[in-house]
């Protein structure tokens, strides 16, 4: 009895109860979009740590033998798609997990989420930041923050006032990783967002859209979720990131109008069903 009669991304993050970020917005988004969705829980979260207070358990210990039941299943994946990864150890788990279940149909997705606003995430020490590098060697497409690709390209924050050219500098230095797609996102440009395209074998480009509202937890998780869902149901790489972004933009108009917390992400339950599921 095979498994594998219909498309899965294996999706490797922490889960957050409430606060609208990691699994619980690839889940809803991927599935919708017309592929099962399979998690791989790195740690277990209440509420995101944005929040004064939260429940947090770490799941290392239980990883491997949960993804060992995977092995024994014969499960086969169109995608992998990583986020959030707390230690070292986790990351050395999802090197084995995309050497195990990685074939010639399989894309790699890593959302490399280390850091925002400048700064590496408290937990991300310099070896794990040294460690994040390597593993992105086994990406197809990478979707950092702007503040991800500086700490993966040794390259010096700047809050705003980036020149074109720098910005595709940088994302031709993550090409060189191996990457066959990156997109660079959240880039500030005064009244408007950035977002970098990169593809192999030709030059980048520099997309802008009017900023809506402020920053917001999970907004990183839309963007990948979408751009993964698409890669694996062939869209173009450059309509995909124009998607994502837009989708990410309807959802900040709605999220200001219903006043809700910066904490409590994006209320994209609104307006899932504008999503294109091509």
């Amino acid at each position: 009895m095979s498994h594998n009669h219909q498309k899965k991304i294996a999706v490797i993050n922490d889960i957050s109860g409430f606060g609208r970020c990691s699994i619980a917005v690839s889940m809803p988004i991927i599935s919708y979009m017309g592929i099962q969705c399979c998690p791989v829980p790195t740690s277990i979260f209440s509420n995101h740590t944005g929040f004064e207070s939260y429940y947090f358990n770490d799941y290392t210990p239980y990883m491997r033998s949960y993804i060992d039941e995977w092995k024994k299943l014969d499960l086969r994946f169109e995608g992998i798609m990583t986020g959030f990864l707390g230690s070292k150890e986790q990351i050395e788990i999802v090197r084995d997990f995309i050497k195990w279940f990685k074939n010639e149909h399989t894309m790699v997705i890593m959302d490399p989420a280390m850091g925002e606003n400048g700064h590496p995430y408290p937990t991300y020490t310099d070896e794990m930041c040294q460690e994040m590098k390597r593993l992105i060697e086994y990406a197809d497409i990478i979707t950092p923050n702007v503040t991800e690709a500086c700490i993966l390209t040794d390259t010096e924050y700047k809050e705003r006032g980036w020149k074109k050219q720098e910005l595709c500098d940088m994302a031709k230095r993550l090409l060189d990783t191996g990457a066959k797609k990156v997109a660079i996102s959240g880039v500030r440009m005064g009244h408007y967002v950035g977002n970098v395209i990169a593809q192999q074998g030709s030059e980048p480009v520099l997309l802008k859209h009017e900023r809506v509202g402020a920053y917001r937890s999970g907004t990183g998780d839309i963007y990948s979720a979408i751009i993964a869902s698409d890669s694996i149901n062939g869209v173009d790489f450059m309509a995909s990131v124009k998607k994502a972004s837009g989708f990410v933009k309807r959802c900040m108009g709605v999220t200001e109008k219903l006043a809700i917390p910066d904490t409590d992400g994006l209320a994209f339950e609104e307006v899932l069903y504008t999503l294109k599921r091509d």
